[in-house]
């Protein structure tokens, strides 16, 4: 029985030291690099020998074993080859090996051969000359953290964040039959309103969604007359908006109220945002027969109440939802295109104010930069969303202040790469906590615009807690999920 025991403590043991060494080969060039990739085997030779002497140690480190030689002592094949390790690095593996305990009463088998072989990993990296000196313990934890933050980052991505392919799909068909049905209730509805062609848009068609497919945009553009209506940048108003616009009704001697079909939407001299969609909302939401609709295309179809815009909820499974704004759009003759969404905070002062929309921009840049050095800017993104998506007190942060904050830091920060995520992520968390602590934003399209403009005093503070709070720990934004 004894025997059997042994054997079973043997190949636990050994199951063990197997893991950790697979954890460290796949992390090698994360550590090491190409060039120190090589040196794996001699990093795994000794902590192999102190593993195997560590368990078969007396109590005291001190106590010489049968062969008389202590058990901190450099290992004899260490000095036997002068091709294989030069001095330096013999040295620097004799150093490490002396420095870890080998007391089996206190040995923690997984974590501890872990630490080991981090450890030598570290020194044989300072050896070849990546770095200034032999790192000590704050160096190895810092290095045992970010390979710890890396993994579970993209363990993360693939479990939580990534939507399946066929999930998409399936959502997409049913924003298709939505956007459908509207489109045809409109043309017979109206068919003098002045409305291009309607389109789907969001994160859901750009691959940026996250966690699950649950919202797409439905974009209305409206035809206005060129000689009738004229766009007015919000900083040049007296409400000094930067990022909202005002579209104001012109030649009013020469063409009276009534010679646009949008007049009717004229609110004191201005196109209204808040009337256009007053507008669409006795339509979508009052006209069409939803349940009707619903039962031919085998939905459950209910618009959204209340809401900041003209939401629809479209259940098209048993567990699965999908939300869609119906968003009125202008494109005027400069391209700024602008939305029928109000500001979060409007008083009746800004009841008037267009939406300037940069998300078709900011995607494209976003995408262009990652396909030029294949970065990680996209997943981080994806990340971030799904953690603020998840986690109830970061939730007031969207996804166009995300975008834009990830497109600041890439004009810091040139590595982008997919083994740099972990350090690009809790960059990121520093650069939002910079932003919340100064109040302040910018779009990267348009510097005068700040992003935050749109939370409350109390809300900064929260998110910025949040955030700086998550700093020493970023691990807990994954967990708290």
């Amino acid at each position: 029985m004894a025997g059997v025991n042994g054997d079973r403590k043997g190949k636990k043991d050994d199951n063990g030291l197997g893991t950790a060494i697979d954890f460290v080969l796949s992390n090698a060039k994360l550590v090491l690099g190409v060039g120190g990739a090589a040196m794996l085997g001699i990093a795994t030779l000794a902590v192999k020998r102190m593993y195997d002497r560590t368990l078969s140690a007396p109590s005291s480190p001190t106590k010489a074993n049968p062969s008389g030689q202590r058990s901190w002592e450099e290992p004899s094949w260490l000095g036997s080859s002068p091709r294989t390790l030069n001095h330096d690095m013999k040295q620097n593996v004799s150093r490490s090996l002396q420095t870890l305990p080998t007391s089996s009463s206190s040995f923690k088998p997984g974590l501890y051969i872990l630490e080991c072989l981090l450890y030598l990993l570290n020194s044989l990296h300072c050896v070849m000359g990546r770095g200034g000196g032999c790192p000590g313990k704050a160096e190895l934890q810092k290095a045992r953290m970010r390979l710890s933050l890396q993994e579970h980052l993209w363990a993360f991505f693939h479990e939580r964040v990534a939507i399946p392919s066929e999930e998409q799909a399936v959502a997409r068909r049913a924003a298709l039959d939505i956007c459908a049905e509207l489109r045809v209730f409109l043309h017979a509805k109206l068919p003098d309103m002045p409305l291009r062609e309607m389109y789907l848009s969001g994160s859901l068609y750009d691959d940026l969604q996250v966690v699950t497919a649950d919202h797409a945009q439905l974009m209305v553009p409206m035809v206005l007359e060129k000689n009738l209506w004229s766009s007015i940048p919000g900083e040049d108003t007296i409400m000094n908006v930067p990022g909202f616009w005002l579209v104001r009704r012109e030649n009013l001697e020469y063409f009276p109220r009534g010679s646009s079909y949008w007049d009717r939407c004229m609110v004191g001299g201005y196109l209204s945002p808040k009337s256009v969609l007053e507008v669409f909302e006795k339509l979508v939401a009052g006209s069409i027969n939803w349940p009707a609709i619903g039962s031919v295309l085998d939905y459950i179809i209910r618009p959204v109440v209340p809401s900041e815009t003209l939401t629809l909820e479209v259940q098209y499974e048993t567990d699965r939802r999908l939300y869609v704004d119906f968003l009125p759009l202008l494109v005027m003759e400069d391209g700024v295109s602008l939305i029928a969404k109000p500001h979060r905070l409007a008083a009746e002062r800004h009841e008037n104010l267009w939406r300037q929309s940069f998300r078709v921009a900011e995607t494209a840049k976003l995408r262009t930069l990652d396909q030029e050095d294949a970065g990680c800017r996209c997943a981080c993104l994806k990340v971030i969303k799904a953690v603020c998506k998840l986690n109830p007190a970061l939730a007031r942060l969207n996804a166009s202040q995300l975008t834009n904050a990830i497109l600041l830091l890439s004009k810091q920060e040139g590595d982008w790469t997919q083994e740099a995520l972990a350090d690009r992520f809790m960059q990121l968390l520093r650069a939002l906590v910079g932003h919340l602590e100064a109040g302040r934003l910018p779009c990267i399209l348009n510097l005068k615009v700040n992003l935050f403009c749109e939370l409350t005093p109390q809300e900064i503070d929260e998110l910025g807690y949040t955030l700086y709070c998550a700093l020493s720990d970023p691990e807990s934004l994954l967990r708290t999920v």
